[in-house]
């Protein structure tokens, strides 16, 4: 899910028709489609969102690209005590009664700074095509700070379309990003974005569907007989490629086309033998909560929450290691509001504001510290690796490296006709 781009002499305003398939695997089974909990609790955070944005225009194709920091804006923050936040939906605590946001409202609280929060982002490529118009425009796009998916954020950082953080402004989130995340390939040191929660991709399993054997390499995912037909992987390229290019001792971060060739191989022989069941959005927790799926490629915050109801469903980290991507807080270029974005990106890097989301949202902690502050809510959270990892779960995990548009067209494309999609 995360890439940086090297320069290209035109950057495309609409997506290939390869992309434009993954982009339709994410919102129908993706992680653009509700999450369990979202299921179960309908009147989420996308209920409540305080003041919901006006739908802006379609996709469009930018003027020519501008590289490097975006254009300095007119900072009215001080005169205006406010910020405007889009995210995910069910990204963000919610009180018993779900008519607040205790984190945000402590926020608010301590700066005097209100928040117009709004969970509208349901898919980045969809969120993309709102923005992108009045971004090329070099137009304000009404929204201070914006979560997305790392990929999505190098583009925009490489676009010229973000703006440059004030280390100044964020004292707490320098000092307490855990070491995992301080530096990918797409935004060395920091300078633009800063991470909002952890994705790893991890392989889970039914022990009562495998009779109390262990799962916990993609080679028995793909070579075991006795899973034969009931295995699934993810529809999603980075997280399925990157996994079976670790199993085969490659690099995500430094593979070449022939590395991702062989990966894709290694799949195709495990389909044509039918040891794969399909391929699967986030809608794999339904079958292996049940046991017919046996073992698959999973994101780890489906497996917490699977956990809470279901004591056979386990997890494992590979030898090889494990896939982590993350959604990160930017600040739009042309933002009115960046101090006050600064100071709500850092308000989220204090250990009991961190460990309350880290609570609510069951994903990776990109904030050190957090331990004690987790436990006095829940010990059994603090104790779980796949919220906190400890220091062997951290030194496992890698990042899909940097695609350029023509090799994630390339790339796409051949997915695309793997999983039959």
């Amino acid at each position: 899910m995360d890439q940086r781009e090297q320069t290209e002499p035109y950057e495309p305003g609409r997506p290939s028709a390869a992309q434009w398939a993954a982009i339709r695997r994410t919102m129908t089974s993706g992680r653009g489609v509700l999450t369990r909990r979202s299921m179960l609790r309908a009147t989420g955070a996308g209920g409540l969102a305080l003041g919901g944005l006006a739908g802006l225009g379609g996709c469009g194709i930018p003027p020519a690209k501008r590289e490097g920091a975006g254009p300095a804006s007119t900072d009215h923050s001080a005169e205006e005590k406010r910020v405007v936040f889009s995210n995910w939906t069910e990204y963000m605590d919610v009180s018993d009664d779900e008519k607040h946001y205790p984190t945000l409202e402590a926020f608010t609280k301590r700066t005097g700074i209100r928040v117009k929060y709004t969970a509208d982002i349901n898919d980045n490529v969809e969120f993309f095509g709102k923005i992108q118009p009045q971004l090329a425009a070099g137009q304000d796009t009404g929204r201070d700070l914006i979560c997305v998916t790392d990929w999505l954020a190098a583009r925009i950082i490489r676009l010229g379309w973000a703006q440059k953080l004030d280390p100044s402004h964020l004292p707490n989130a320098f000092a307490n990003l855990s070491e995992p995340f301080r530096s990918p390939d797409w935004d060395p040191g920091r300078a633009y974005t800063y991470p909002w929660t952890g994705i790893p991709t991890v392989i889970a399993y039914n022990a009562r569907a495998t009779a109390g054997r262990t799962v916990d390499s993609v080679s028995q995912l793909l070579d075991d007989p006795k899973l034969k037909g009931r295995v699934a992987f993810l529809s999603e390229m980075r997280d399925t490629v990157g996994m079976t290019l670790l199993d085969l001792g490659k690099d995500p971060a430094a593979f070449t086309d022939d590395d991702f060739d062989a990966a894709l191989a290694r799949i195709q022989k495990a389909v044509d033998r039918r040891q794969i069941r399909r391929f699967t959005g986030n809608d794999y927790t339904a079958d292996l909560d049940k046991g017919d799926i046996a073992a698959c490629v999973a994101w780890a915050g489906d497996i917490v929450q699977l956990q809470n109801d279901n004591p056979d469903i386990k997890f494992a980290i590979p030898r090889a290691g494990y896939m982590l991507s993350s959604d990160n807080l930017l600040v739009p270029a042309e933002a009115r509001h960046k101090a006050n974005a600064e100071q709500l990106i850092d308000h989220y890097y204090r250990p009991p504001i961190a460990a309350r989301l880290a609570a609510y949202i069951n994903y990776v902690c990109p904030v050190d510290g957090v331990r004690a502050e987790l436990s006095r809510i829940d010990k059994s959270m603090a104790d779980n690796t796949l919220i906190l990892p400890d220091a062997a779960m951290a030194a496992a995990s890698h990042a899909f490296r940097s695609l350029s548009a023509k090799e994630e067209t390339a790339y796409e494309q051949k997915f695309a006709k793997l999983i039959g999609a």
